[in-house]
Parts: C-alpha cells; structure tokens; sequence
C-alpha cells in the first residue's frame, strides 16, 4: 500500500521561505512522478509542481515559477519542494501526490498525502 507523508508547513511571514517534504513507502516498483498541490480555502484543488523520475522533467505551474524548486533524494525516497518568496495568496493545504502524470490533472493521481498547511502572514 502506497503512504505519502508531507511535512515541513507552518506559518512565515510574506517573503519567507519553507520546504516541504513527501516521504513514500509502500511502492512496489518506482514510481515515475510525484506532484505537489494545494488547496486554499472555497477554492479547488491546483496542481503547483511536479517531477518525472524517468526523465527529470520538471512542471511548475505560472503562479509559483522562479520561486518554488521541486527535488528528490531517491535513497531516501523523498521528494521536496522548497517554496521561497512566499506570499500570502500561497496560503494553502499542500499535498503531495504519486501514481498519476507530471503534468497532470489531481483526478488523475492515485495515491495522496494527509497535507500539510502552509500559512503565509504578517
């Protein structure tokens, strides 16, 4: 069985910085993309990055592009998004996500994470 477990939100003043991490278990063979979302408050669920292992391709979505990295330790099957320059409209529940397309709708990702809140304020 397939467990993501994020990590490493809280709350940071606008400009600040943070990262998450998403530790996975439970694959029975590699898998090839994990994403990151978010969710705010009355709002849906958006796709703010991903990563392809078999290529390295990497997906960022406009709002977060030049400010937000995605990463990975494959020995450690762990897979980070540093968020920098925050701002308070990045407020949000961020979720990882596995077994679905980099890109890719969230409809289309199998497995989740339970989420970790991101506040971001003065």
């Amino acid at each position: 069985q397939v467990q993501l477990v994020e990590s490493g939100g809280g709350l940071v003043q606008p400009g600040g910085s943070l990262r998450l991490s998403c530790a996975a278990s439970g694959f029975t063979s590699d898998y090839r993309a994990i994403g990151w979302f978010r969710q705010a408050p009355g709002k849906e669920r958006e796709g703010v990055s991903c990563m392809d292992n078999s290529d390295g391709f990497t997906y960022y979505s406009d709002s977060v592009k030049g400010r937000f990295t995605i990463s990975r330790d494959n020995a450690n099957h762990t897979v980070y998004l540093q968020l920098n320059s925050l701002k308070p409209e990045d407020t949000a529940v961020y979720y990882c996500a596995a077994e679905g397309p980099c890109p890719g709708p969230a409809i289309l990702f199998a497995s989740w994470g339970q989420g970790t809140q991101v506040t971001v304020s003065s």
